[in-house]
């Protein structure tokens, strides 16, 4: 690895008396955290990239938490961005800062203010022109870990067996084996599903909260701990009495509260970034608009039925994941049926079950038995509902229905050609091209698109009757 240099390309220092002699000062983390965010708010740059829609919200209480210089907790339910806000906090941090570079000391020293004994005697024994320095990154500086299964062991620490038969005093600090939260001195911890955590390590937490300092076996080994604090939490078992000591909630600075997507916007807008999903390349894919609202639709929906538990929550992955397989689904039959362009339908949305079951928790008492499946198709119905509804106060649609009242009978299929649907639908009314932001009249799988969320809206609307069979629908007056 090359070593580290300033933003200037000037090399950093790797003697203590260097060190000195550059004019660097220690600074706390928290205190990092807020001279560097004042910079980037000062500056007017993105101070979170690639959190949507929490700019009115969310962003200016985390603002003011960061200034205030309080351990936080982000509370709300899954899928709402908690632990990446926890892992943007990173970038507040200085790129690198130095520490003392020895073998056998367990956490990164401030080489100015150590703290642990075994540091402070080799500073006092040693000229400082010989201490070594290294530089540790920002990026390194950031330690997150789920709570269930986390022993006091693991984040805070225990006596060390060998280190007591060597000699040590188990009363000294050099028989301790140091866990996460130490040995991330200067640095940030981040502990998910705080609920979760054994009230013994709870315990443990909250002395580190409320004195800085570590007591493994009843021994209080005094360090000054310099560490930023996260917790994420869910709502329903952060608020149940018993799940979090009183003490703990007590110590933490500000509680960031989340939320799911306020409009089906922002909620398209975060399916976009996240998806990950090249739709170009030698089989493209063209994705309407109106295909992205029904899924993102079909999320809202899950977040208000009495068929799923609202305690649970819907996260943002159940649209993500429906938005994958809805662009496979269209890009196999576009390779199946060697069609230029792939482009989604409301007959791809057959195939939600494989990414939507397991990501629903059913409300045992409001589904009265209803499989996941059947609650699955119920919030497709109401989405297609939804958002046609939305075209038809918008646009009218008039003339499309029209041409459905005339007995026209289609055929529709995940498998089936486009040009199927051309043969039955020879002129596009000039509303379409209004309507749907897309030509429908360019390109057939662009048409069979449009003509099937007409069809299912219009069936979602009692216009018209479907039938099903030998898993292809058919559509008539």
């Amino acid at each position: 690895m090359s070593e580290p240099v300033t933003a200037h390309g000037r090399s950093l220092p790797k003697t203590l008396d260097q060190l000195v002699a550059s004019g660097w000062k220690s600074k706390t983390v928290k205190d990092e955290l807020r001279c560097n965010f004042l910079k980037a708010l000062s500056s007017g740059e993105a101070l979170y990239p690639g959190i949507i829609g929490y700019e009115d919200t969310v962003i200016p209480e985390l603002n003011i938490a960061i200034l205030a210089g309080h351990d936080l907790l982000f509370l709300g339910e899954k899928g709402q961005a908690k632990s990446r806000l926890m892992r943007t906090l990173v970038r507040f941090l200085d790129e690198y800062v130095p520490y003392l570079d020895l073998p056998d000391i367990p956490v990164h020293e401030d080489p100015l203010q150590p703290i642990t004994a075994q540091a402070k005697a080799y500073l006092a024994a040693t000229p400082s022109e010989k201490v070594p320095i290294g530089w540790w990154h920002r990026d390194e500086r950031y330690v997150e870990r789920l709570a269930p299964g986390t022993k006091f062991a693991d984040i805070i620490g225990e006596i060390d067996p060998s280190k007591l038969t060597g000699g040590v005093s188990m009363g000294s600090e050099a028989a301790l084996h140091f866990g996460l939260i130490p040995r991330m001195h200067r640095g940030i911890f981040a502990m998910n599903e705080l609920p979760e955590l054994d009230e013994l390590v709870q315990v443990g937490l909250f002395n580190i909260l409320e004195e800085r300092d570590v007591q493994i076996r009843g021994y209080p080994i005094r360090f000054d701990l310099d560490i930023f604090i996260m917790f994420s939490a869910n709502p329903g078992t952060y608020n149940r009495s018993g799940k979090v000591i009183p003490q703990l909630k007590d110590r933490i600075g500000s509680i960031i509260q989340t939320h799911y997507p306020k409009e089906r916007d922002i909620g398209i807008q975060i399916l976009f970034q996240e998806s990950g999903f090249d739709l170009g390349g030698e089989h493209p894919v063209q994705v309407p608009y109106f295909m992205m609202e029904i899924i993102e639709e079909i999320t809202a929906q899950a977040r208000t039925s009495k068929y799923v538990d609202q305690a649970s929550g819907v996260s943002a992955r159940f649209s993500l994941s429906n938005y994958r397989t809805m662009v496979a689904s269209a890009r196999h039959r576009a390779v199946i049926l060697g069609e230029p362009l792939a482009v989604p339908r409301i007959s791809d949305l057959g195939h939600l079950a494989a990414s939507s079951l397991g990501k629903l928790e059913l409300d045992l008492m409001g589904s009265h038995q209803m499989s996941e499946r059947k609650v699955l198709e119920a919030l497709i119905a109401s989405a297609i509902k939804v958002v046609f509804e939305k075209y038809v106060s918008e646009y009218g649609l008039g003339e499309i229905a029209e041409i459905f009242n005339k007995g026209v009978r289609i055929e529709v299929g995940d498998l089936l050609p486009s040009e199927s649907y051309a043969d039955r639908l020879q002129h596009v009314p000039p509303v379409w091209n209004t309507a749907f932001e897309v030509n429908a009249s360019e390109h057939p799988a662009i048409r069979a698109s449009c003509v099937e969320f007409v069809l299912a809206g219009l069936y979602s609307m009692d216009r018209i009757s479907r039938a099903s069979k030998h898993g292809k629908v058919q559509y008539e007056m």
